[in-house]
């Protein structure tokens, strides 16, 4: 396991760079199925989520590759020989797989694919993906192992969501852009990274509207009618929010270059409640604190609410904060395995259900902790660096699927941390 030394750092001042958002850059990777020839994607982060993608995609038949080292721009070329079954080895170790199926629906008719990997939040379930996807004429079959799905002609259909799920979204969209006629997805999720998804295959040549809203409308067009582009990523919010979280937490002074004030609304809201002074700036977020954090209720909500990718980055800042406050998760059940792990360095957190209460600490104390998953770990990483003593953070392999560089970034602005 990969472990990284934190040491008690503060305040952080300086600028720090947003790299391309993981929740975005694999779900572009995956358009490159529809059309062969050359695409390209720039602002690319660095993570391995890509490196495992860029496999998976290998072994379907559209070799990927970085145009050249450092240079955040992803070449894929598609061969034009695109297979629909995707080696299981591949799948179970990336959650993003699961947005195989519209694509390979729509260009092949056919997927087999193991169940993805990816964190683990407890159950999640795909069920509004296949509810969607057999309205427009796709038969499933499946185990406790593999999933199954052809269809001979996708038809466009009026598919109502029960939850704005992202991955159902995008699937649905996915597959809708070669139905025959008009697809609507109604309760549509409307994160940035879904829009843009939606605006890649604008560019390729499909034809959506609504992008950005909960109604979107997809007329389909003939397979063969994409073509590739080169399209930029959209910047990370998550990783944004994790900059400005540490800097709550450490107190400073630091402009969060990238960072889009329009993506994350309701997270700088929060900050505000909690103290932290927020201003837009031209090319990003300048965040700086010089006083304690004052604590606050939280619940995860989907877009534009709180997602629950900041909620640990929120207990972290609560677990420091003066007061008490109470963190509701909404989305997923499991996601508080990370609380142990913060209560090892002296937060003060119950959970019940899917509530943690929070009482804050004038401060934390260095322990040997565990990443359980990609934002629980940078969250430790952060509650690390304001632990009195040195902190060890096990498992940082977890933090590497989804952030670029982090030890670097952070240490730029002035956190101590170290590579074991």
């Amino acid at each position: 396991m990969s472990r990284i030394l934190a040491h008690r750092s503060g305040p952080l001042v300086g600028v720090v760079d947003v790299p391309g958002a993981k929740n975005s850059v694999l779900k572009l990777m995956v358009a490159s199925l529809y059309a062969s020839g050359e695409h390209r994607l720039t602002n690319v982060p660095e993570i391995s989520d890509v490196d495992a993608m860029a496999v998976l995609l290998g072994s379907l038949g559209v070799d990927v590759r970085f145009a050249a080292p450092g240079s955040h721009e992803l070449v894929l070329s598609n061969s034009g020989q695109v297979a629909s079954v995707a080696p299981p080895d591949e799948v179970g170790s990336i959650r993003a797989s699961i947005n195989l199926l519209g694509p390979l629906l729509a260009c092949r008719g056919h997927v087999r694919l193991d169940m993805p990997g990816g964190d683990d939040f407890g159950s999640r379930p795909i069920d509004m993906h296949v509810a969607g996807l057999s309205a427009m004429g796709v038969s499933f079959e499946a185990d406790a192992t593999h999933l199954e799905a052809r269809v001979d002609r996708l038809r466009g259909a009026d598919v109502v969501l029960d939850y704005p799920s992202v991955g159902a979204t995008e699937n649905v969209m996915c597959a809708a852009v070669h139905a025959e006629g008009t697809t609507t997805i109604r309760h549509a999720a409307r994160e940035p990274e879904v829009a843009d998804l939606a605006c890649l295959l604008v560019e390729m040549g499909a034809r959506i509207d609504g992008i950005g809203t909960d109604v979107l409308r997809i007329e389909g067009v003939p397979r063969g009618a994409l073509i590739p582009t080169t399209h930029a990523v959209v910047n990370d919010r998550i990783q944004a929010a994790t900059y400005m979280a540490a800097t709550a937490v450490l107190g400073g002074d630091v402009v969060v270059r990238g960072a889009d004030p329009d993506h994350m609304r309701m997270f700088l809201r929060k900050l505000v409640e909690m103290g932290v002074d927020v201003e837009a700036t031209v090319d990003g977020v300048r965040v700086s604190i010089d006083r304690r954090l004052s604590t606050v209720d939280v619940q995860t909500l989907p877009y534009p609410g709180v997602a629950t990718d900041y909620k640990p980055l929120m207990v972290t800042m609560m677990a420091v904060a003066d007061g008490v406050g109470v963190m509701t998760e909404n989305l997923y059940p499991g996601r508080f395995r990370y609380v142990e792990e913060l209560s090892k360095l002296g937060a003060d957190i119950r959970t019940d259900g899917h509530h943690a209460v929070v009482h804050g600490v004038e401060r934390l104390r260095g322990a040997a902790v565990a990443a359980p998953d990609i934002r629980a770990g940078a969250a430790l990483v952060v509650a690390g660096l304001a632990a009195e003593g040195r902190t060890t953070i096990s498992g940082f392999e977890h933090v590497e699927r989804g952030y670029d560089d982090l030890i670097g970034r952070l240490s730029a602005i002035g956190a101590r941390l170290e590579r074991v």
